[in-house]
C-alpha cells in the first residue's frame, strides 16, 4: 500500500502548475472544447488560490487541492483533483479533511465551490461530506452548466 502524505504549498508551486494543466484539459474534454467553458476560464486562474494542498504517495504528487478567500466568511475550494490511478483511495476526502480545517484556522465560517452536474464522482463527494446546493454565487450565477455547493463549517 503506498503512503501518501499531504503538504501545504502555494499556487506558484510546480506540482500544483502540472495539476493545473492536466484539470484544464480534463475540464474542456468533458465540455466538448475550451470554447464551451471560455466563460468559466477567468474565473479560475491558478495564481488566485492562496493555499494549496498537494497530496503524495511515495514522494510522488497525485492529488492536489486548493482553497482562496471568496468572502468575508467563505473560502471557496478550488481544483480538487486525484490522479485517475489513485482514485479509490479516500485521498479526496483526507483533503478536503484538511481544507475544510485550514478554512477554520483562517476564520471563514463556511465553503462554498463550484462544479458541474455531469461531474458525478465530484457531486458525489461533497454531498457525502454535508455539502449542500446553493444558489450559484457571483461569477458562477451568470454561466450555464454550474452548480454549487456549500458547507457550515463547525467551529
Amino acid at each position: 500500500m503506498d503512503q501518501v502524505t499531504y503538504k501545504w504549498t502555494d499556487a506558484d508551486n510546480a506540482d500544483f502548475k502540472r495539476f493545473y494543466l492536466i484539470t484544464e484539459e480534463y475540464y474542456d474534454n468533458l465540455v466538448g472544447g475550451n470554447r464551451n467553458r471560455s466563460g468559466f476560464a477567468p474565473y479560475n486562474l491558478s495564481d488566485s488560490i492562496q493555499y494549496v494542498l498537494i497530496a503524495c504517495a511515495n514522494g510522488t504528487a497525485v492529488a492536489c487541492a486548493g482553497l482562496k478567500r471568496y468572502s468575508e466568511t467563505d473560502a471557496e475550494i478550488k481544483r480538487v483533483w486525484v490522479e485517475p490511478e489513485y482514485r479509490g483511495r479516500h485521498i479526496a476526502c483526507a483533503m478536503m479533511d484538511l481544507i475544510e480545517e485550514k478554512a477554520v484556522h483562517c476564520g471563514f465560517e463556511r465553503t462554498v465551490l463550484q462544479t458541474r452536474e455531469k461531474m458525478t464522482a465530484a457531486v458525489s463527494l461533497y454531498k457525502n461530506r454535508g455539502y449542500y446546493l446553493i444558489d450559484n454565487y457571483p461569477p458562477y450565477d451568470m454561466l450555464d452548466g454550474a452548480i454549487c455547493f456549500a458547507k457550515d463549517l463547525i467551529r
